[in-house]
């Protein structure tokens, strides 16, 4: 994979490629760079939002009142940091390294990493633990050793259509 340039005809090396976006990334008007800068981490704030919101339904459905700073603060933060690194590593440092040069690329793996990362990721992170803690404190019928799919599932559709 490697550029032409047009006035030597020789290939560009990759460090030549980084140092052209990263002039180029200058250019761009103040705003522009600040959303590229500051995307991820309003996208992991989303994330993170949704992890409680997921964390507080389950807790809800599953009437756990013990452990709220326990089951709080993970369904917070793991979300709002994985989905930070996963855009990183997917979209922004692959854009600035000239790897990604689609825009329908770079567009469909941000939306997968808004979905996966922001949606269900918090809400399979909320449903052991949530879990966990109905267990421990014996605050909800758990369920038989055949059941346990069919009642996970049945639990889950309310919170998953609530929380996308």
């Amino acid at each position: 994979m490697s550029l032409k340039d047009i006035r030597e005809g020789q290939p560009m090396s990759r460090a030549m490629i980084m140092e052209m976006l990263a002039k180029r990334f200058e250019r761009l008007p103040d705003f522009d760079r600040k959303l590229f800068a500051y995307g991820p981490v309003y996208l992991g704030g989303n994330a993170g939002l949704a992890g409680l919101i997921a964390n507080s339904l389950y807790r809800r459905v599953l009437n756990v009142t013990q452990g709220v700073f326990t089951s709080g603060l993970p369904m917070a933060v793991l979300p709002f940091l994985t989905t930070v690194a996963l855009y990183n590593a997917t979209v922004s440092n692959p854009l600035l390294a000239g790897d990604l040069d689609c825009p329908t690329c770079a567009l469909l793996r941000g939306g997968l990493v808004g979905v996966i990362g922001g949606g269900i990721y918090p809400i399979l992170l909320a449903l052991p633990v949530n879990a966990g803690l109905a267990a421990r404190y014996s605050s909800a019928p758990m369920p038989e050793k055949g059941n346990m799919i069919r009642f996970w599932t049945t639990l889950s559709k309310p919170i998953v259509y609530t929380v996308s």
